[in-house]
């Protein structure tokens, strides 16, 4: 049975029970602070399972695309070593909100997986929660009772905490599972071992396949449980391995989810994979098979993470798939010999094969495609570069072991892979400093938890339900109540305090808007408001103290001058967005967005940079559409496919409803839930203030409008000004830059030739002051010259004579400089190292620096160590 007939048929009989089928969210979370990435099918039904909103049907079932690489799910260093760990992988799913509990989702996940599916009972065992009395947590019996009237109780196995018992995190939702495990291995390692004895003990063939979650507890801030006020279910099957289990395989990776990639890297590298049945693998091919398997799951990541919106980059959940993917490129790069970009020519493969059910991947192939490529072909640099690097260390290095700080410094600094730095030691007969490696590492991983660690109370309930409504498209004002408020503590931000009100006007940040500002105010104090979030469909306003009195009444403000600037910001987005689709072309999409009152920054698709003329183009559309007065056009509950029919604008890695808002000016339309403008004429005036790369095919601009551009206009005519005066008021200021220019450029060519013959001066005088000892042509000298003309004079006198050893020095903006040559004879017959004098004069001058062989030079900041570092230049030749 095919994948794609696999995932049908679990959707399909699902859909026979009632259930709702909804789409995969995107795999990058934008609004839960908790999370990076979707790491479970029930992430996107959190705020459900929380009592923060109610869902479209009380029974669910879709396919999640989930990714585990962080956090408590990390599964990154499994991946290729085994043939069932991903980082990417569907988890097929169906819910139950307040609806059916135990005896429907067991009986439906035996009567799918046993009559549908048609896996043999006997290849089946089955766990229920033991209990666990610390807790009050009984033993399932209720599930053990419904298991045993399907399958043998020999095969119904007690599982403990740990892997039975799931929860979302440290605190919220929880309850017992009951998991489903697949024996798949022969017949005649079932007769020699019970599979019963392999379950949950890491056996590549004995392995879960579906786990129902009864979802019936709370995990509170102090560690205890209650009862939540309704049961739900939570279940979650593992697509790959499903696939595994009906197509006969052995391996997640001899399926056809991972057959036509796995394919295509053999095409490209000319080299082989073998299936997990083949016996006896060389070491070298086990390496190979490791390599490819990385491969071809870390490009389904990287390229579903980009299709949703998330770009590799240096920090957050852009630093964690920039980290998987330059794992695949390094796995690559050792093992199966791939020096040039080669991973981004499977994302093909990958949408040809996904596309049908994840059409996302197919709309944004050839912009996957190019980001990937871009970062194979910077990392393959920074691999060549920290080759360089390492042979650096080797040769710095006394003895054979690599200090863990050197490495470390590597690994952190330029990006070059541990495991790399290990393997080219041991080629080389060096060990390296695991001990000292992994110490620099914890240190630094304490640092990043100590600065993010964050400590979250209970909510405090002050009124019971689900009443929150936003009001702040109509509403800047109004009287509020207080529903629910906790105490956050961070390192970072200290400690906060979060506020749910039961209507509010302040907007939470989300689509590139920043939140609100502004006050709660009752009749005897007034509570500041620094910033407002959405977190599991709850918003969330910040503060740093709670009100005496928080039952009271208030009335909340928001700050309408920074509603009113930010609104300008974002309307004028909107029609920058237009713009450039119009001005660049219709591959221009939005890939990033921040939206405050200061400025707006808009990152975007396009491989080139944008032309001086084309960004006045840009502006002059944008001033256009703001001189036609154009009215905000504003439909809030409109079925999204009709806004879709209308031309609306959607963004890729957003999810929307099945009713959304859609923000019209003119012919932009776009989905939006931000603060507009009610007419274009209210942004005043557009400009552009920068535009630069961001990364591989994305582009950024910031822009201001309103009174920014106002101040903008009057900080340049202050600067002509200021211009104008210094050059003494002309009346062509232009005229005068240039002439001063030209000038400039004239007396800079003359102080170059005036410098080259005091440079030919000085080596005529400095070639007759060598001295010989033991054969070698010395000279040490201090000379009046910049850092960079010293540095030229040592190569050009050193390079005049043979065997030459010079040291010379000079003192540039009161900061001494030493350089040393050394002629490359010398450097092989008598073991010189231009790159160790160096490091020893440079202690004279309090400094230090560093080379090649041949030629080093270094910087200090005693100019009075001059003088006794010359003159102990020649102990080296002595």
């Amino acid at each position: 049975m095919k994948s794609q007939d696999i995932r049908k048929q679990f959707l399909q009989f699902f859909e026979s029970k009632g259930h709702l089928i909804v789409p995969s969210a995107p795999i990058v979370l934008k609004d839960d602070p908790t999370l990076m990435f979707n790491n479970s099918g029930m992430a996107q039904f959190k705020e459900y399972f929380l009592g923060n909103g109610t869902p479209k049907s009380k029974r669910i079932a879709d396919t999640q695309k989930c990714l585990r690489v962080s956090g408590k799910h990390n599964d990154l260093e499994d991946v290729g070593f085994d043939t069932y760990h991903h980082t990417m992988f569907e988890m097929l799913g169906n819910w139950s909100f307040g609806d059916y509990f135990k005896k429907e989702a067991i009986n439906w996940a035996w009567e799918l997986l046993t009559e549908v599916y048609k896996i043999p009972k006997e290849n089946l065992y089955v766990s229920v929660f033991e209990g666990n009395p610390e807790e009050n947590v009984p033993f399932d019996q209720e599930a053990w009772d419904i298991w045993k009237e399907l399958i043998d109780e020999d095969r119904i196995i007690l599982g403990n905490k740990k892997d039975n018992f799931w929860e979302m995190g440290d605190q919220g939702p929880c309850g017992p599972c009951s998991e489903i495990h697949v024996d798949l291995r022969s017949a005649e390692e079932k007769a020699a071992v019970s599979g019963k004895s392999l379950v949950n003990n890491d056996h590549p063939q004995v392995v879960e396949i579906w786990n129902n979650v009864f979802m019936e507890f709370n995990r509170k801030a102090d560690g205890s449980l209650e009862k939540l006020p309704a049961q739900h279910v939570d279940t979650g099957m593992g697509f790959e391995r499903l696939c595994m289990a009906l197509q006969g395989k052995t391996s997640n990776y001899d399926t056809d989810v991972f057959t036509p990639l796995i394919g295509k890297v053999e095409q490209i590298t000319g080299l082989k994979y073998t299936t997990d049945d083949v016996k006896n693998i060389s070491d070298d091919q086990n390496k190979t098979n490791i390599a490819i398997r990385v491969v071809a799951d870390h490009v389904r990541a990287v390229a579903f993470a980009i299709a949703d919106g998330q770009l590799p980059s240096n920090n957050g959940a852009g630093y964690v798939i920039r980290r998987i993917l330059r794992r695949a490129i390094r796995y690559g790069f050792t093992f199966l010999n791939t020096k040039e970009p080669f991973i981004h020519s499977l994302v093909e493969v990958l949408a040809n094969q996904m596309g049908e059910f994840f059409p996302e991947i197919k709309a944004q192939q050839q912009f996957v495609t190019n980001v990937i490529r871009e970062e194979e072909a910077s990392f393959l640099r920074t691999l060549d570069q920290g080759l360089q690097l390492l042979d650096k260390v080797i040769a710095e290095t006394n003895g054979k072991t690599v200090s863990g700080d050197k490495a470390f410094e590597l690994y952190d600094t330029f990006g070059f892979p541990i495991d790399l730095t290990a393997l080219i030691l041991r080629e080389k007969g060096f060990e390296l400093d695991e001990a000292g490696f992994n110490a620099a590492m914890q240190e630094q991983k304490n640092r990043s938890r100590a600065a993010s660690e964050v400590s979250t109370e209970d909510w405090t309930l002050i009124i019971p339900g689900n009443v929150e409504t936003f009001v702040g498209y109509d509403q800047t004002e109004n009287e509020v109540k207080i529903t629910r408020i906790r105490k956050v503590d961070s390192k970072k931000d200290g400690v906060l305090y979060q506020i749910v009100l039961d209507n509010t006007p302040f907007y939470p940040e989300g689509g590139g808007q920043v939140g609100d500002k502004g006050i709660l105010t009752s009749s005897n104090e007034i509570i500041e408001i620094i910033d407002t979030k959405k977190e599991n469909n709850l918003i969330l306003h910040f503060a740093k103290q709670l009100p005496e009195n928080s039952s009271a009444s208030f009335v909340a403000k928001v700050n309408t001058d920074l509603r009113i600037a930010t609104s300008k910001n974002h309307s004028a987005t909107h029609l920058m967005h237009q713009a450039l689709r119009e001005i660049l072309g219709t591959h221009v999409e939005q890939k990033g967005s921040l939206v405050n009152a200061d400025r707006l920054r808009f990152d975007f698709s396009h491989f080139s940079k944008v032309t001086d003329e084309e960004i006045k183009k840009v502006e002059a559309f944008v001033n256009a559409r703001i001189e036609e007065q154009l009215p905000l056009i504003e439909r809030r509950s409109i079925p999204i496919q009709q806004a879709l029919d209308e031309g609306a604008m959607a963004l890729f890695g957003e999810k929307y409803g099945d009713t959304v808002r859609a923000i019209k000016f003119g012919l932009s339309m776009e989905l939006c839930g931000g603060i507009h403008v009610k007419n274009t004429a209210d942004i005043w005036h557009f400009k552009i203030v920068s535009e630069g790369a961001v990364a591989a095919g994305i582009r950024r601009i910031e822009a201001i409008t309103g009174t920014a551009v106002q101040n903008y206009y009057t900080a340049q005519e202050s600067a002509l000004a200021e211009i104008s005066s210094t050059l003494k008021n002309p009346q062509d200021t232009i005229k005068a830059v240039v002439s001063l220019q030209e000038e400039n450029a004239k007396l800079k060519k003359q102080l170059e030739q005036l410098l080259k013959e005091k440079l030919d001066g000085l080596k005529t005088l400095l070639s007759a002051e060598f001295t010989e000892i033991n054969g070698i042509n010395y000279l040490a000298k201090q000379v009046d010259l910049s850092m960079g003309a010293t540095k030229d004079l040592a190569q050009s006198i050193g390079s005049s004579k043979p065997n030459s050893f010079v040291v010379l020095a000079s003192i540039d903006e009161n900061a001494p400089n030493i350089h040393c040559y050394i002629a490359k004879e010398l450097v092989a017959s008598n073991n010189l190292n231009a790159n160790m004098v160096i490091k020893e004069l440079g202690k004279y001058i309090d400094g230090n620096g560093g080379g090649q062989p041949f030629f080093a030079s270094g910087k200090g900041k005693n100019s009075s160590g001059i003088a006794e570092a010359l003159a102990n230049a020649s102990n080296f030749i002595k």
